[in-house]
């Protein structure tokens, strides 16, 4: 085969991408992503707080090359925080949430990324989201403010709303096209999966998968989704 038809080949295959959001309880990350996967969104009276570990897989489009999003939500409580360090194992790019009306959850942003520096080796791509910004009138942290830090930290910046879909897209678009510049980040490992779905079809979007269960079992499911989505 020559080089010209094997560079078209992987050209045209997914790249998998896994993204880690972390944060405080209730600043919105299940919300956030349900927002960007299913284009729903959940009042907070209707809403329940994530127990233990969440993930989807989505399939998108960033810069003309498909992805294939392994998106991994966790619980923000303190007690989930030994599981939730198992996650960082092999991401690409960390999505720390924030809710504008509430300081606590910005304050707390310094250990948050404390924890990311400890469990992972490498640079990877952050963003930093501010979320809630649907509710302008009880807002706590201003924008200045939430930029400002995540200049400090390295990280990238955006304000949304998972009820209005205010920059929800665009958050998952920016970390992802910043991580497809960073080739060292997925090119060795994750530009080789077949762009086929669970049906067998190659064609429109996968369908969200989710599981809730122990470390050890979404570890092993997420390789096979990986695998054989």
């Amino acid at each position: 085969m020559s080089q010209a038809k094997t560079r078209t080949i992987f050209s045209e295959a997914p790249v998998n991408v896994k993204l880690l959001l972390i944060g405080n309880s209730s600043v919105g990350k299940s919300s956030l992503i349900r927002r960007f996967s299913d284009e729903q969104f959940l009042p907070e009276d209707k809403a329940s707080a994530t127990v233990g570990i969440d993930f989807i897989v989505h399939k998108i489009e960033v810069n003309n090359r498909k992805v294939k999003l392994i998106i991994w939500d966790t619980a923000g409580m303190e007690r989930f925080r030994a599981v939730t360090s198992a996650c960082y194992r092999g991401v690409q790019g960390i999505v720390l949430v924030y809710d504008i009306t509430d300081r606590e959850t910005f304050d707390a942003l310094p250990q948050w990324y404390s924890e990311l520096e400890k469990y992972v080796s490498i640079p990877v791509v952050k963003i930093l989201v501010g979320n809630k910004v649907d509710k302008e009138f009880s807002r706590q942290v201003s924008t200045s403010q939430g930029a400002e830090f995540a200049e400090r930290m390295g990280s990238l910046f955006i304000e949304a709303s998972a009820k209005t879909a205010v920059g929800v897209s665009q958050m998952f678009t920016d970390i992802v096209g910043r991580i497809l510049d960073t080739p060292e980040l997925w090119d060795s490992v994750s530009d080789t999966a077949p762009d086929v779905s669970r049906d067998g079809s190659t064609n429109g979007n996968f369908s969200p998968i989710r599981v809730l269960g122990t470390v050890a079992v979404l570890s092993m499911v997420a390789r096979a989704a990986i695998c054989a989505c």
